[in-house]
């Protein structure tokens, strides 16, 4: 299995080790523009390989064109929020939307059949474009990957027990327009209110909601960048991918909606494997769904204004 990483940053960088430490890759491709940091950043892989026993070969390459053969390509590539920066993911759009084209194009001559997982911010409308540029049958965004999982871990601190007992997911865009699906929620297989209930635990759903819109500006401030919560998340959707296992992950595949004129890439748990299942779309509540319309139709917006960018570079 040949996995590319485009983009070496603080997520790139994470998420590539952390697919070489799970053993998914016989081949790891790393590609960054800047110059050398991805030679560098390779011998530092094929350290860890050697001392984690791994014989998975490590390519370092400078420009997308380079990466040929990969079986699974993960787009990172990008402008981040730098620490005490406000800005806001949708605020990225046009420097990223441009980036992303410019990757997916030179990518697809030589990765014929690659996966594509988008990660570059705002994900949603780059998952898009990556589709509309590579022309690729498989494009996905990790979408509300990340925020489903902090939901789980807050969860799992309101009620002071292990995340492993909490099953949840957080749909619609990674951002603002998150939704948190509570009609789909569990605490030890109860529904959540019914688990409360039974425990006599009070909670509050807002103050959950607020922490998985908020606490990853807290995490930037202090740290820089939100590292391992997302590299961890992003090779568990590669995982799902490479063992086809099937599972049920929040990512963004294009899904349809009567008030939209094409497909909108937006977060749903949805079946992940080498193809992609169902989603739960149809298992939600009726103001769930509204929400996460509502969502795409955010994303959609977004998306317009990068598509405007990418024909402004054309």
């Amino acid at each position: 299995m040949h996995i590319a990483q485009i983009g070496t940053g603080r997520v790139g960088r994470p998420t590539a080790y952390t697919i070489l430490t799970l053993g998914l890759a016989d081949e790891l491709t790393v590609c960054d523009i800047k110059d050398k940091l991805a030679p560098a950043f390779a011998e530092e892989l094929r350290h860890a390989a050697a001392s984690l026993g791994l014989d998975t070969e490590i390519i370092a390459a400078t420009h997308a064109s380079e990466v040929s053969g990969a079986d699974i390509i993960l787009i990172s590539a990008g402008r981040s929020r730098k620490p005490g920066e406000k800005i806001s993911r949708r605020d990225l759009t046009a420097i990223n939307a441009k980036t992303v084209k410019e990757v997916s194009e030179m990518l697809k001559s030589n990765n014929p059949g690659a996966r594509y997982v988008v990660i570059t911010n705002p994900v949603d409308a780059m998952g898009m474009i990556c589709k509309k540029y590579s022309k690729a049958d498989f494009v996905i965004s990790t979408s509300t990957s990340l925020e489903s999982a902090r939901f789980r871990t807050k969860l799992a601190l309101t009620f002071d027990l292990p995340v492993t007992l909490v099953q949840g997911w957080v749909g619609g865009e990674h951002g603002s327009a998150a939704v948190a699906l509570w009609s789909q929620t569990r605490i030890c297989g109860l529904p959540v209110q019914e688990y409360a209930e039974q425990m006599r635990v009070e909670f509050n759903r807002i103050e959950v909601e607020n922490y998985v819109k908020t606490v990853s500006e807290f995490v930037i401030d202090e740290i820089g960048a939100t590292e391992y919560g997302p590299a961890s998340i992003f090779a568990r959707i590669v995982r799902a991918i490479v063992k086809n296992t099937d599972e049920i992950i929040p990512v963004a595949t294009p899904m349809r909606f009567r008030s939209i004129s094409e497909p909108v890439y937006m977060g749903c748990p949805t079946r992940l494997g080498l193809s992609l299942g169902p989603s739960l779309y149809d298992v939600l509540s009726p103001d769930e769904q509204q929400a996460l319309e509502e969502a795409a139709e955010i994303i959609y917006q977004t998306y317009l204004l990068a598509e405007a960018a990418c024909e402004q570079q054309s």
